[in-house]
């Protein structure tokens, strides 16, 4: 079965997963931002300025035919994105077909073909405030960027790009979960539903 969880950047998608696998520690994540495109062919100052929150941004096709081989029971080699390059690294990893593929992704509700693949669909909120001081953590901590860098991306990509297209998404989840909740509280209910479908 494939379970997907969407939601602004930062919102606490992750953070369920991890909550998810802790219960279930034979299912396999598959993220959406292993798929972002391969930029090594322009400058670091054209990269900065890819709108990163758009479906443009991502190789939505071999997402998809990954998450259609995990769903046949067959393995995918994702490839190796580096978030602090914007570039792929030109290896891959292996992910495992399992019992429960958990997927995740900002745009993965967004976009009608990813939703159809998902046999249950959940959408993470969290208020504006809360995901950009998280982004502001995260991404210094993660991915070498300075705080300027990150709160204009956020208010010229990330925050419009969620009014637009991810908040929206949200209509088309079987489950909401709403800012603030329990990872193993939401993890423990989400693994018996699934159990229940």
């Amino acid at each position: 079965m494939l379970l997907g969880l969407g939601g602004g950047a930062c919102s606490g998608k992750t953070t369920l997963a991890r909550a998810l696998v802790a219960l279930e520690p034979e299912a396999a994540v598959l993220s959406f931002d292993d798929y972002y495109r391969d930029l090594a062919h322009m400058s670091p100052e054209q990269r900065a300025e890819v709108n990163y929150d758009h479906p443009d941004a991502l190789d939505t096709t071999l997402f998809l035919t990954h998450m259609d081989a995990l769903a046949a029971g067959n393995p995918a080699d994702v490839p190796v994105y580096d978030m602090a390059t914007h570039t792929r690294t030109g290896g891959t990893h292996r992910v495992e077909p399992a019992p429960l593929v958990i997927v995740d992704g900002i745009l993965l509700l967004v976009l009608e073909e990813c939703r159809d693949r998902l046999d249950f669909k959940i959408f993470i909120e969290a208020p504006k405030d809360i995901r950009l001081q998280r982004r502001l953590v995260r991404d210094v901590a993660e991915r070498g960027r300075d705080k300027a860098g990150i709160e204009k991306q956020f208010s010229t990509s990330v925050q419009p790009m969620h009014e637009q297209l991810v908040a929206p998404s949200s209509v088309h989840a079987d489950l909401v979960v709403s800012y603030p909740w329990s990872a193993e509280a939401v993890a423990q209910d989400v693994i018996e539903r699934m159990r229940n479908l």
